[in-house]
C-alpha cells in the first residue's frame, strides 16, 4: 500500500472512530461525516506538528507526573480541534478525555486489523 493510501486509510479510520466516539459520549457532537473527516485531518496535523513540541516543552512536568501529563496534552489537542473545526463540539474536559481514549482504542484496533489483512495479502 502506498503512503497516500495509508494516509487516506488512517484518516477514514480516525473519522469513523470519531463518529463512533461521538455516538457513545453525550458531551461530544459531530454534525456530519465531512466534519468527522475534517476532525481526523486537523487532529492528525496537530498530532504530527504541534504535539511533539508540547511534549518536549513539558518534559519536566511529564517526568514529575510519571507520564500522566501526556493525558492533559491529549485533552488539549482534542479541545483545540473543537475550536478549529466548525460542527465539532466538546463540552468539557471529561468529554475530551473519554473521546481521546475511545478514539485511540478504536483506531488502534481497526488499524491492526487492516495491517493484518495487508500482511496476509502480501504472503
Amino acid at each position: 500500500m502506498s503512503i497516500i493510501q495509508q494516509y487516506i486509510t488512517k484518516i477514514l479510520v480516525t473519522s469513523a472512530a470519531a463518529i463512533i466516539a461521538s455516538l457513545l459520549l453525550s458531551g461530544v457532537h459531530i454534525n456530519s461525516a465531512s466534519t468527522a473527516i475534517l476532525v481526523a485531518i486537523v487532529l492528525g496535523l496537530l498530532n504530527t506538528f504541534v504535539k511533539p513540541i508540547l511534549i518536549i516543552l513539558t518534559i519536566p512536568i511529564t517526568i514529575f507526573t510519571l507520564g500522566i501529563f501526556l493525558i492533559v496534552i491529549n485533552i488539549l489537542m482534542i479541545k483545540w480541534v473543537a475550536t478549529l473545526v466548525p460542527g465539532f463540539t466538546v463540552e468539557n474536559w471529561w468529554a475530551a478525555f473519554w473521546f481521546s481514549i475511545i478514539l485511540s482504542i478504536i483506531s488502534s484496533f481497526v488499524q491492526k486489523i487492516i495491517n493484518q489483512q495487508q500482511e496476509n495479502k502480501e504472503e
